[in-house]
């Protein structure tokens, strides 16, 4: 099978053939570049004939200076690998070892079991030179990207661009300027879409950083004039907790990456009137593989029966897909096979039909043992969010002497209804009244628990541990 359209061959080349806004630009927290100097620059000191047909290993705190190394190492090196901030370092030896890396690209210290050579990327981009490759012969560079390692080490998976731009389109962009930004660091693969789309269609791109509060990435990115913004739901949730959510008007509002309930549509929508909310379904293996802009969760079955490109089909309650913006492979040793023998990749993700509708339940591995019953955690929070005072919800299991385990839920008020604004015991009885209408008795929560916050993951999404 061969779905794939042909595409330029390296980044480079798809950004000199974009349709450019007047002067688009890529801004970090602290400084800015504009996208013909990205294209051009070295952030490797000048240094980039070391880095031909070499796998290299990109990790550095700053967003921008990883974007600005993508640009100079695709189609220069033989494999690019992109280190998630987030990722603790003491993985780092081992991805070196599987990616067979040839050097580092780093803004800070960084210790591996074997030496490797490391440049030490410019972080300022004012201070960028000029690059003068004596090589100017695009090679095909291998992608590797990291999943986030929550259940252990992490997987080092392999793309290509052609896999990773399958999605996007070159140089097609209508309805006046763009100006992209995501909640999403660009090292995970969420993130490294919307660089892509921003940067391939000759846009602006404002990224995030880490260490800046949500309200405060919200301002800047308002300045900048986003038109278009991605997040998770959780991202969302916790952008709609500060009053700064209205710093930003956007044309288009885009969620990912984890299951999207009709609360915060409606949220987004009535925040957002003038906006297309749209939610996409991707991973990092399986790629992008659909979107739903009619305003409802859940999927519309001809969505997966007829996206042009993309072969979808439900096999023992999992998703599985098919097309040419999957990735190739797992990268190392000891590892599982993508894909099966007719090229599917099972994303583990648990769908339920419903009145003509699919419906994402929860991932497989993420089902929580109550008394013997499986029960899905964001099956509850779905309902729990339906409150109009939870802004959030975790789903969690308490160890039980007599079951085994019983299901509690972590909630976050909206800002309105502090607890001393309102009758917490009366609140959390409303809450489990709610539950007991749409859930089977399994499914209830034992607890409900007001919490001022929750944690999210830099990835993104929530963090979840299970009893």
């Amino acid at each position: 099978m061969n779905m794939r359209q042909s595409s330029p061959l390296s980044l480079r080349d798809a950004v000199s053939k974009a349709d450019e806004d007047p002067e688009p630009f890529i801004a970090g927290l602290n400084s800015s570049v504009a996208l013909r100097d990205a294209v051009t620059a070295s952030v490797l000191d000048g240094r980039g004939e070391e880095f031909h047909r070499r796998s290299v290993l990109v990790c550095t705190e700053d967003q921008l200076s990883a974007a600005l190394a993508l640009f100079e190492l695709d189609g220069f090196a033989r494999r690019i690998v992109l280190y998630p901030p987030d990722l603790s370092l003491d993985h780092i030896s081992g991805v070196a070892a599987s990616a067979e890396v040839d050097a580092i690209v780093t803004d800070k210290m960084i210790e591996c079991a074997d030496p490797i050579p490391t440049v030490r990327v410019t972080r300022c981009p004012k201070n960028i030179v000029s690059r003068h490759d004596k090589c100017s012969s695009t090679i095909h560079t291998e992608w590797v990207l990291l999943t986030s390692g929550t259940l252990g080490k992490p997987k080092l998976v392999v793309h290509d661009f052609a896999s990773l731009t399958g999605a996007i389109g070159f140089g097609g962009r209508s309805g006046g300027r763009v100006v992209w930004s995501t909640f999403y660091d660009i090292r995970r693969y969420g993130g490294l879409q919307i660089f892509l789309r921003a940067v391939l269609t000759g846009a602006s791109l404002v990224l995030s950083d880490a260490s800046e509060p949500p309200a405060d990435f919200l301002a800047r990115a308002g300045k900048c004039g986003v038109t278009h913004i991605s997040g998770t739901p959780s991202h969302w949730r916790r952008a709609m907790m500060t009053p700064a959510s209205t710093r930003i008007n956007p044309r288009c509002v885009r969620l990912s990456g984890e299951i999207v309930d009709e609360v915060i549509l409606r949220r987004l929508k009535a925040t957002y009137p003038q906006a297309r909310i749209v939610h996409a379904f991707a991973t990092t293996e399986a790629g992008v593989a659909f979107e739903v802009a009619d305003g409802s969760a859940g999927v519309p079955a001809e969505v997966l029966d007829n996206t042009p490109g993309i072969e979808m089909k439900v096999v023992d309650g999992t998703l599985r897909i098919r097309s040419d913006r999957t990735a190739d492979r797992y990268l190392g040793a000891d590892v599982p096979v993508l894909k099966d023998a007719d090229g599917f990749v099972d994303t583990g993700d648990i769908l339920e039909m419903r009145e003509g509708r699919h419906y994402f339940a929860g991932r497989r591995d993420g089902r929580i043992n109550v008394g013997g019953f499986k029960v899905h955690p964001e099956e509850v929070e779905a309902v729990i969010n339906r409150h109009p005072e939870v802004e959030m919800s975790l789903v969690r299991t308490r160890k039980n002497p007599i079951i085994g385990a019983v299901v509690v839920a972590d909630v976050v008020l909206r800002s309105h209804s502090k607890p001393v604004d309102c009758d917490l015991s009366a609140l959390r009885n409303d809450i489990l009244h709610l539950c007991r209408a749409a859930l089977s008795a399994h499914k209830v929560p034992a607890a409900i628990n007001i919490v001022s916050s929750l944690a999210v993951a830099e990835s993104g999404k929530m963090m979840r541990s299970h009893a």
